[in-house]
């Protein structure tokens, strides 16, 4: 009767008062979402997706000894006279999540009301198909089995309603021939479902559902035939629209699709991989003493225009981490002219520019290269020796200095050492050179890099903090395919094989079946397993930039095919309104500071957050910023009147807000 009378109040008063109408009768809804938890992969799958979005959540174990059971008063209570839903939306196993016994009965009654009553949408994170979800058996029409390598697609009704955001096509990854990795029950809806999602009956020409909403006795649920786990690509492509169904628009949290390359050691020259020795002369992993006359790998003032012009072309704008102490020292080797350099500042503004130190040393301990691998140096009180405070201000200040003075755009916040250096490396250095830390002060550096495969978690060093990169499976020490595709051989093949066991001794890595052809193994194998590896960040709300080096862009220019790869998968996967977003180092670090202080705050409890109609409230503590995302038209209240929120993502409006001078709260008008 609540939504019928406010239907009228709508249709017989001014827009504004009949929102003021509503609100005056509707139940406050907390903006938190309840997760029943059984332990299985496909509700450990949506919590993590909530969890990366920032969505506030409760976790009932279904497991726990001695866990609260649920009943109304567990669900829902009154706050100030008004009726209020403690949850905007459940997460459980099946539609059946409880047990078959009278507790586990009276809990699923009390559960089904509490959805009636206050309007609360039910995702099913994983269940077979039957008619108790609104589709017919696999019998009927269906098919239920091995899902591998399924060319499914987002239905009409999906891409105008919460899969707006992709072009439609979703196939179910299929990474080994040998392993199965999806099983799942495609079936053909009955009255009241709703098919999201589809995929060709195996055998026949209809298609059949396999997400879908079903909707019945005043309850809306949504229908997850598949199973998934949090890293398979397909429930990455979905995972945005089932947190938006859930919610129904309105949570708080946000998620882009981001996706950033920097290029390491530009206007420098890296060493190149021996494939008959199968080390890297003229760095420290050789030993030996033997002479290098391996020539190192630089790029050209040809592959300069090359960048430039892939950049246009694929609207990604690279990060170019220069060395420029690196680059004099080449010209003065070669006549005092470089083409490179002139043709990288004459399309200066074309990139973005981060400092990495004028010459690229290694600025944590003075490391002992007379053996393999190095060691820290001690003094004869046999305490570290470490490069001093002035070494390091020096080769950030001059290198920053020396960009400046050529009109780079580059930010003094933002620093990439050389290897990451100064940082603890394990495990020869387990701390941080104490001298990093004042240096980076010294600069102004409130960014500073580290590598992800080390340090996963942005930290402080001193009054900096850091912004974890993901390396990318392009070696630095590569600048021909043939290259790459024998440095891997070496790493990931067997003894037996020729390679150096790498893989058969440490318990993280897997052995190839067999070496790759020397020709065609990069485009091959390594390209699409890299592209798929690094598009799994894209799709996961993970804003860390990806690392390569210029040697990837000289020579045969390996990097492009990645990048190429990655590019034309999203394009095709996405719709327009969810395009790449292109971050620079100091805007990735503020992203991953906000969502920690937004994490602290959540898991703290120090957040309230509650919709009421038309109008959403929220409280947090005083300097954490809020992420939140809304339905177009959403508008912010200030102090007099209101403004448009957010900025448009993937059909939504979303951002990081606060509340506006002599304001204690955020309040968000919707769209009535």
């Amino acid at each position: 009767m609540a939504l019928t009378a406010s239907a009228l109040l709508a249709t017989a008063l001014p827009a504004s008062t009949a929102a003021a109408a509503e609100d005056a009768i509707a139940p406050r809804i907390d903006l938190r979402v309840l997760v029943v938890d059984d332990g299985g992969e496909a509700v450990a799958a949506v919590t993590s997706e909530l969890r990366s979005t920032g969505v506030p959540y409760s976790v009932l174990n279904l497991n726990a000894a001695g866990r609260p059971q649920v009943d109304a008063a567990f669900l829902s209570d009154t706050v100030s006279g008004r009726p209020r839903a403690k949850y905007q939306g459940v997460v459980v196993p099946n539609e059946a999540p409880f047990g078959a016994s009278a507790a586990g009965a009276a809990e699923q009654a009390a559960l089904v009301a509490y959805e009636k009553s206050f309007g609360i949408p039910q995702v099913d994170a994983y269940t077979w198909a039957h008619p108790g979800v609104g589709l017919d058996y696999t019998s009927e029409g269906g098919w239920a089995g091995t899902l591998d390598g399924t060319a499914a697609a987002v239905t009409t009704a999906g891409r105008s309603g919460p899969f707006a955001y992709l072009d439609g096509a979703v196939t179910f990854e299929d990474n080994s021939p040998s392993v199965p990795e999806s099983y799942g029950y495609m079936a053909r809806p009955r009255e009241g479902f709703t098919s999201y999602v589809d995929a060709p009956v195996p055998g026949g020409e209809d298609r059949a559902s396999l997400l879908g909403e079903y909707a019945h006795d005043g309850r809306r649920e949504l229908v997850v035939t598949f199973a998934y786990n949090q890293n398979q690509r397909q429930f990455r492509l979905l995972a945005r629209g089932i947190v938006e169904w859930l919610t129904q628009g309105v949570h708080l949290g946000q998620s882009r699709n981001y996706f950033a390359v920097h290029v390491d050691d530009v206007f420098a020259a890296d060493a190149r991989w021996d494939s008959e020795r199968n080390c890297t002369p003229g760095d420290i992993d050789c030993g030996g003493g033997e002479e290098d006359t391996t020539p190192d790998i630089r790029m050209t003032a040809a592959d300069a225009q090359y960048a430039a012009q892939w950049q246009q072309t694929s609207g990604l704008t690279l990060d170019m981490v220069y060395n420029a102490g690196a680059g004099e020292e080449w010209k003065a080797e070669h006549g005092n002219t470089d083409a490179l350099t002139t043709q990288l500042l004459a399309d200066r503004a074309k990139y973005r520019w981060v400092n990495h130190t004028y010459t690229h040393p290694f600025l944590g301990c003075v490391q002992d290269v007379t053996v393999v691998p190095w060691q820290c140096s001690k003094d004869a009180a046999g305490n570290t020796r470490w490069v001093s405070r002035a070494d390091i201000t020096g080769q950030i200040r001059d290198n920053h200095s020396w960009g400046v003075q050529k009109g780079l755009p580059v930010d003094r916040a933002e620093l990439v050492t050389g290897e990451h250096s100064g940082l603890k490396t394990l495990p020869q250095q387990p701390v941080d050179n104490p001298n990093l830390a004042p240096a980076l002060a010294d600069n102004g550096v409130k960014w500073i890099a580290s590598d992800n495969s080390r340090e996963s978690q942005q930290r402080s060093v001193g009054s900096a903090l850091t912004v974890p990169r993901y390396p990318m499976n392009v070696y630095y020490n590569t600048g021909t395919a043939a290259e790459m595709a024998d440095e891997y051989n070496w790493i990931y093949t067997s003894q037996a094989d020729g390679g150096s066991g790498i893989c058969e001794s440490n318990a993280a890595s897997t052995c190839l079946d067999e070496p790759l052809d020397a020709q065609t193994g990069y485009a091959e194998h390594i390209v699409p397993q890299e592209a798929r590896i690094a598009l799994g960040h894209v799709l996961a709300n993970d804003p860390r930039p990806h690392y390569v080096h210029q040697s990837n862009l000289a020579e045969g220019r390996i990097l492009y095919p990645v990048l190429n790869r990655i590019l034309g998968d999203y394009t095709a996967l996405f719709a327009d309104s969810a395009p790449v977003v292109n971050l620079r180092q100091r805007d990735i670090g503020t992203e991953l500071s906000r969502r920690t202080a937004w994490q602290q705050a959540l898991d703290n409890g120090r957040v309230t957050a509650y919709r009421i109609g038309t109008t959403v409230t929220i409280q947090a503590p005083s300097g954490v910023a809020i992420p939140v995302t809304t339905p177009e038209g959403t508008r912010k209240q200030l102090l007099l009147g209101t403004s448009v929120f957010g900025t448009a993502y993937a059909g939504k409006r979303s951002d990081w807000t606060s509340p506006d001078l002599l304001q204690s709260a955020v309040t968000l008008r919707l769209p009535a």
